[in-house]
């Protein structure tokens, strides 16, 4: 049976030797060798799907440069991929769905990253640390009655 602890210095004997254990992570695949993730940003949802290939992205059905537009959005893409230096690694599948384009290209970043970890589970710690794996809580505030939207007032006029 166990040892009974009767005071503080007990304690410190006891846990001394004692080391916690950093969680463990592993590499989580389905059946066809893909790592899967899910993110989100604002009203976003992306699907993530992540495996070995030439560095293709293909974003609901189209490629990048078709769905993303814009060089800013596509650069959200690559954010992770750069900071992993994995650039033309993987063949990445993604769908979209709610919001705009903006948060689709926020909940796309938010999902590669965490599919990389699920991938390679030691790229976390440099992903973590550039925040790629914090899903970006801010979301649009809902309007109030009696105001105009969610903070402003309607106008006031004395007479």
């Amino acid at each position: 049976m166990a040892e009974t602890i009767n005071s503080l210095a007990d304690l410190k004997g006891a846990t001394a030797g004692v080391q916690p254990e950093a969680p463990k992570h592993v590499q989580k695949l389905d059946k066809f060798g893909r790592a899967y993730a899910t993110g989100k940003r604002k009203n976003a949802v992306a699907r993530v799907w992540i495996k070995p290939g030439t560095g293709k992205i293909t974003v609901n059905g189209r490629t990048q440069e078709v769905y993303f537009a814009r060089p800013v959005l596509r650069m959200m893409l690559q954010q992770p991929l750069g900071v992993a230096k994995r650039v033309d690694q993987y063949d990445i599948t993604i769908t979209c769905a709610g919001g705009g384009l903006s948060g689709q290209a926020g909940a796309a970043r938010h999902g590669i990253s965490k599919a990389l970890t699920y991938f390679e589970p030691e790229l976390r710690s440099a992903l973590k640390k550039e925040g790629f794996l914090t899903r970006d809580s801010r979301v649009v505030e809902r309007k109030k009655y009696g105001k105009r939207k969610a903070r402003r007032s309607f106008q006031f006029s004395k007479r």
